[in-house]
């Protein structure tokens, strides 16, 4: 998961600022995006000291229709490109403090274009500690690409930055939940509630209704995409934790199957020297598919501990990437190379990132991965 950090590092200047670019899905669909405000009136948000009630933010892509006259979205908005150009460095020690032009990305996904009107998979995707959902874009638009729809998250407060109507919902935790065990504990359970949330409102959605806060309108036939009796989850970090932990706690059974991608399975411990309380999925198991998908670089005592845990059960398979490393499970595969090869970021910057892997090879390799184990449980 992303850590945070006051450490910056220095890196080569450049003459203008890059532009960086993602690799198109390779599905025979074309993708569409839209971007829905949840509000849970029923919940105030933890991270909040004005009583404001807890929402979310989510992109849904999906396979389109059409998509003339529906531009593209780019990967950040705006608001959230200038907030990270200040926070990458902080949070992700061998990012460049410049030269990047964050708001310059494009994803390959049409804003608002009409869906394919055919009931399809739903997946849901959770990023890592801090990071937006909006850095998983690379295998949410392949899913998309090859039929479904894509639900991807963010939560408000332990985002860097989030749009909402209101402005700029900017980080708000009280402290660091990667040294604060009992923040840290109340951040997964804060996530969950969030998750079961959404997926209570794509009830709402696959009904006919519209759930936006603001009932914007939606992409036509969106509501006739989603098929709810097929729903997998996955993240990356400790979004990879949620996805396990939300599908030990669905006593509904909505969730039938569910990648975690690098996610710790316990909790830190209360004192040092001490192991953390192996959380409730990786002490008891799941009776639904669930894949473990890790990188070679990032193999810490603790996290074997917990993975060795949850690999006693049935049903639970693991994989790790060669040569690869934490942020190789997200966008930062495509990216991270191109920063390199534009002298932003040195080579041990990079192999940090998401290792020695040839990013031709990470990126269709992931990919891969989450494609097959969703096709094999929920086709």
């Amino acid at each position: 998961m992303a850590v945070l950090t006051a450490t910056l590092t220095g890196v080569a200047e450049a003459d203008q600022n890059l532009t960086l670019t993602l690799p198109s899905p390779t599905g025979p669909h074309h993708v569409g995006v839209t971007t829905l405000h949840l509000v849970d009136a029923d919940r105030p948000d933890p991270w909040s000291t004005d009583g404001r009630p807890r929402d979310v933010v989510i992109s849904v892509h999906y396979p389109a229709l059409n998509v003339r006259d529906h531009p593209v979205a780019p990967q950040l908005t705006p608001t959230a490109a200038a907030d990270f150009s200040w926070y990458a460095p902080v949070a992700f020690k061998h990012l460049p403090t410049s030269g990047v032009d964050w708001a310059a990305t494009l994803t390959h996904s049409h804003v608002d274009a009409p869906a394919r009107p055919t009931r399809r998979p739903v997946v849901l995707y959770s990023p890592g500690l801090s990071e937006p959902r909006a850095f998983g874009t690379t295998t949410a638009e392949e899913l998309a690409s090859r039929g479904y729809v894509v639900v991807t998250v963010d939560h408000p407060g332990e985002v860097f930055s989030v749009d909402l109507p209101t402005g700029p919902r900017r980080f708000a935790l009280p402290g660091d939940p990667s040294t604060d065990p009992a923040l840290y504990r109340a951040v997964i359970a804060t996530r969950l509630t969030d998750t079961a949330f959404v997926l209570d409102q794509l009830e709402i959605l696959a009904s006919g209704g519209n759930p936006d806060a603001e009932g914007r309108t939606l992409p036509k036939n969106l509501a006739r995409t989603l098929d709810l009796r097929r729903i997998g989850l996955y993240g990356q970090g400790l979004g990879g934790t949620i996805a396990a932990e939300a599908m030990h706690e669905d006593q509904g059974r909505r969730i039938d199957a569910a990648i975690n991608m690098e996610g710790f399975l316990d909790y830190h411990p209360e004192q040092p020297g001490q192991d953390g309380e192996l959380l409730p999925v990786a002490q008891h198991g799941v009776n639904r598919p669930l894949l473990l998908l890790g990188t070679e670089g990032f193999q810490t005592d603790r996290y074997r501990r917990a993975w060795s845990a949850m690999l006693t059960h049935h049903g639970v398979q693991q994989h790790i990437l060669a040569d690869a490393n934490h942020w190789t499970l997200t966008d930062f595969a495509a990216t991270a190379p191109q920063m390199h090869a534009a002298g932003l970021m040195d080579t041990i910057g990079l192999a940090a990132m998401v290792g020695t892997i040839d990013p031709t090879v990470a990126v269709p390799t992931v990919r891969r991965h989450v494609v097959t184990f969703f096709d094999h449980h929920l086709r």
